[in-house]
């Protein structure tokens, strides 16, 4: 069987060596070119056609970013960013997973050599799930998302706290899904008469960024939900990196976001499946339930237990799924009601929740 072939781009002759030394190590890859920034990037891709690309964030002459809108446009392939755990190194990952990067892994801060192996398998991992995506990437249409505002203007988006709270929609999603939900959570219409719960696997500190960035584009509000956050109709809630998103109520027919870090469930925390038992267990009325492109099973247990309360379960379509993972074993309970790609999947929503 043909080895993947991987570009390593890093503007660190040092961190270029190190992950290269780490791909070689893994009979199934290997490392076909190095390139210093985005520009070299763009002339080795050419000549080399590599199957998959670990691109760094900040680099000179051009930037990872800008390197990626390139590659997405002129010939879609999977690229794996490099961050760091900075505040600017998470904006700019979440950006990146907007233009289409399958995934990301954090590089090391402290001490390199120890640190590498650290995230020495995750990167083995993510190569390997990312090669399989080539096909999706090239044949996806990836639709374009309306600017965002100035960095110095904010948007303050009033969200009425008094307003009864009669409707749930629930999405867990994985790999793939930053990008998934920059094509659904701004398409929900402003006067939404539901509240948002969202598990994004993601690690501490991303989960931040991708809610500032989704409550930018979009016309309800979306913030990194923080423990005892009043639940209500239009405001979309995001389980913060390494933390579980449940729910209580604190008082009868209202809900509030319970954060704990009980035991990892699937090997993940935040999990799905810990949220959707969570609603299923305290909420009172209509749910809708949405599994989006992932790797893995998680939320096809909860799902089931949404669905015993009389939930609606949509899951995204193999087509669009750049990992069809948690949407597949969703569909394999026997549980969903729909089964639809990712363009329609935010009108699937307000639909299920007329119903």
């Amino acid at each position: 069987m043909s080895k993947t072939r991987v570009l390593v781009v890093d503007d660190s002759a040092f961190m270029r060596k190190v992950i290269t030394d780490i791909i070689n190590e893994d009979p199934e890859l290997e490392v076909v070119g190095k390139a210093r920034d985005g520009l070299d990037a763009l002339d080795k891709i050419r000549e080399l056609k590599p199957d998959v690309i670990t691109l760094d964030v900040e680099m000179p002459n051009m930037d990872g970013l800008s390197a990626l809108a390139r590659i997405m446009e002129v010939n879609p392939l999977p690229v794996i960013m490099l961050s760091s755990v900075t505040k600017s190194g998470t904006e700019q990952t979440v950006k990146a997973l907007q233009l289409g990067a399958v995934d990301f892994i954090t590089k090391p801060s402290g001490h390199i050599s120890l640190d590498i192996e650290s995230v020495k398998d995750d990167i083995i991992r993510k190569i390997k799930i990312a090669a399989g995506t080539k096909k999706k990437l090239t044949n996806f249409n990836i639709k374009e998302v309306k600017p965002l505002p100035p960095p110095d203007v904010k948007t303050i988006k009033k969200v009425d706290t008094s307003r009864q709270l009669n409707k749930l929609v629930l999405i867990g999603t994985s790999t793939g899904g930053p990008k998934a939900l920059h094509q659904v959570v701004p398409e929900l219409p402003g006067n939404l008469d539901a509240a948002v719960l969202i598990v994004q696997h993601m690690p501490p500190g991303f989960t931040r960024s991708l809610a500032e960035r989704l409550d930018s584009l979009s016309q309800i509000r979306v913030k990194e939900a923080e423990h005892g956050d009043a639940i209500v109709p239009g405001c979309a809630y995001i389980a913060p990196g390494d933390f579980h998103l449940t729910v209580c109520t604190p008082t009868p027919k209202t809900l509030q976001v319970s954060l704990n870090k009980s035991e990892p469930r699937g090997g993940l925390r935040p999990a799905a499946d810990v949220m959707f038992d969570s609603a299923a267990q305290h909420f009172w009325s209509h749910m809708v339930c949405v599994i989006m492109t992932g790797m893995g099973r998680d939320g096809s247990e909860g799902l089931q237990a949404v669905k015993r309360c009389g939930g609606k379960i949509i899951a995204e379509h193999q087509s669009t799924s750049i990992v069809y993972g948690m949407p597949k074993a969703a569909f394999e309970t026997g549980q969903v009601d729909l089964v639809v790609p990712l363009p329609e999947i935010s009108k699937a929503i307000v639909k299920m929740l007329l119903q």
